[in-house]
């Protein structure tokens, strides 16, 4: 993903790995998506959260998975100073290891998935991202479904 990717991530200021829900997380023991964007390159910040659980998307048609995720992801911020979310920012090369709290205004942002089959879980995060300040959202996924299933 990081040679393939590399115009996605050159320029880029953080990678934002699509969240799982926590009893998914718990029961997987990883998330996939995490475990990918720390081998970009970049700071990895788990700036998003899922609001509620929903249907994993590959048991949906494509029309219904839009709906499915509308409204389903939320900021993560740890803290909050006057009108800007703050995120704990892990640096990928060195594991977990807490680096400066920072604010996701005007950042550039690769979001990372593990598959791609509609965009619509991109979307709906992208969306979350954009009303916080982000200035560019830059996807990246390990696979993308060449055919829509119906």
């Amino acid at each position: 993903m990081r040679r393939h990717g590399a115009e996605l991530i050159e320029g880029a200021d953080l990678a934002v790995p699509v969240p799982l829900h926590w009893r998914r997380r718990l029961d997987r023991g990883f998330n996939q998506a995490e475990a990918l964007a720390r081998e970009l390159g970049l700071p990895v910040c788990r700036a998003l959260r899922r609001r509620r659980r929903t249907p994993p998307q590959v048991e949906l048609p494509a029309d219904a998975r839009h709906r499915n995720v509308a409204d389903a992801f939320r900021l993560a911020g740890l803290y909050r100073i006057g009108a800007w979310p703050l995120f704990e920012v892990y640096d990928s090369g060195k594991g977990a290891r807490p680096l400066v709290p920072r604010s996701l205004s005007g950042a550039i942002v690769v979001l990372v998935d593990d598959v791609s089959t509609t965009g619509a879980t991109l979307d709906a995060c992208a969306l979350v991202l954009k009303r916080a300040g982000v200035s560019q959202v830059r996807a990246l996924t390990a696979a993308r479904v060449a055919t829509r299933r119906r």
